[in-house]
């Protein structure tokens, strides 16, 4: 695909990198900061989640890519993700290439978000290219590599790989202040006031009206994550757990949780336990649904921070998290221990807080730094 008119020629340019839902989501407030000064950049998709991406660029007001490298085929389950990023990488190794056909022969700051496969490969092309790398989500720990799986991992090599990483809160600062000085992690740590994700959440349940009636809801749950799609005793137990969920539920089903369901007799075995199912549904929709559900059980991150500013009763489906967001508030880590869930299930509203969106405006902060970095590299 051509360089749009809006990009100037032969300037060092901002590269803003994408391939999933989540990126999408929290890049998006950035590249509306961006936009609102005026401030040229190349936005580049990897595809990760290419059948999803159209529709949501629509809803969140990104514009069409100047490089779509994927098909419009998600890669969403690990075989899949495999293939993609082997495919891209034997396609694009070459620096030269990579400059040419990917950042449009321009050198720069690329920007990429979080832990998928999607970032790990945009940050690989990113310093092979010779561009500057910024991680936005960045100094995320869980302190295990197989809680989350893959992300914990890739998280930790995009941060080595970092010259500027964004932390978005007190935690993640000082993960990364604990690298840096052992020596592993060697890019400039920037605090954030926030996860850039609080302004899209914003931006969304505006559009939708508000924060609507709490409680009025069918119950939601999701279930996506490596080590519990692929470990049978935590999946039999996912389902065992919706039979137990007050009723209406609606489990909202990721195509790779799909993937699994149909070695199992599919959603029927869901639907056969009192839940509806559905697949995923816009961003703006989904938020409401978290804003007005009784309580929410999930294994998702960023479902997370939103059920968090939401003030959402939330049973969080996994041994370990990274975020410390809602945890002794609204979030219960069930640790897949039955006293936890039991509890939890047993007086859900015992853990509702105030809705708590806020005012950060954390994209201001992370453009003032990418405009900063641009201009240093201009005046070299």
């Amino acid at each position: 695909m051509p360089i749009k008119a809006h990009t100037p020629p032969g300037r060092p340019l901002i590269q803003v990198v994408y391939g999933t839902k989540a990126e999408a989501i929290k890049l998006a407030p950035v590249c509306a900061e961006l936009d609102r000064r005026g401030v040229a950049y190349r936005l580049v998709e990897t595809g990760q989640h290419g059948a999803f991406l159209p529709g949501l660029r629509a809803e969140l007001g990104l514009r069409e890519p100047d490089v779509a490298l994927g098909g419009e085929r998600d890669a969403d389950t690990v075989l899949r993700a495999a293939l993609w990023a082997a495919r891209l990488a034997l396609r694009l190794w070459s620096g030269r290439r990579l400059r040419s056909e990917v950042f449009g022969g321009r050198g720069g700051v690329c920007l990429v978000h979080g832990d998928t496969p999607s970032t790990l490969l945009a940050a690989l092309m990113a310093r092979r290219a010779g561009l500057r790398l910024v991680h936005l989500e960045s100094g995320l720990r869980s302190g295990s590599w197989r809680h989350p799986f893959p992300e914990e991992l890739i998280r930790v090599a995009v941060m080595r790989l970092a010259h500027v990483l964004f932390a978005p809160d007190a935690d993640a600062v000082a993960n990364l202040e604990a690298l840096v000085a052992s020596g592993k992690v060697r890019g400039r740590v920037v605090a954030t006031s926030a996860n850039t994700g609080v302004e899209a959440l914003r931006g969304a349940l505006g559009a939708a009206g508000g924060v609507g009636t709490a409680g009025s809801g069918p119950v939601v749950t999701t279930m996506h994550r490596v080590e519990n799609l692929h470990d049978d005793v935590r999946f039999e137990g996912f389902l065992s757990l919706l039979g137990r969920l007050e009723k209406p539920a609606v489990f909202v089903v990721h195509p790779p949780t799909d993937a699994v369901l149909s070695d199992r007799g599919g959603r029927a075995l869901v639907e056969a336990l009192g839940v509806e199912t559905s697949g995923l549904v816009p961003y703006g929709e989904f938020v409401a649904m978290l804003a007005a559900a009784p309580y929410v059980v999930t294994d998702g991150g960023s479902i997370q921070e939103e059920c968090a500013r939401l003030g959402v009763p939330t049973l969080l489906w996994r041994d370990r998290t990274e975020r410390p967001d809602g945890l002794g508030e609204n979030v219960v880590l069930a640790r897949y221990d039955e006293a936890v869930v039991g509890a939890f299930l047993a007086d859900p509203q015992a853990w509702r807080r105030p809705v708590a969106l806020g005012d950060e405006e954390p994209s201001v902060q992370v453009v003032d730094v990418l405009v900063d970095e641009l201009e240093a590299l201009a005046g070299e």
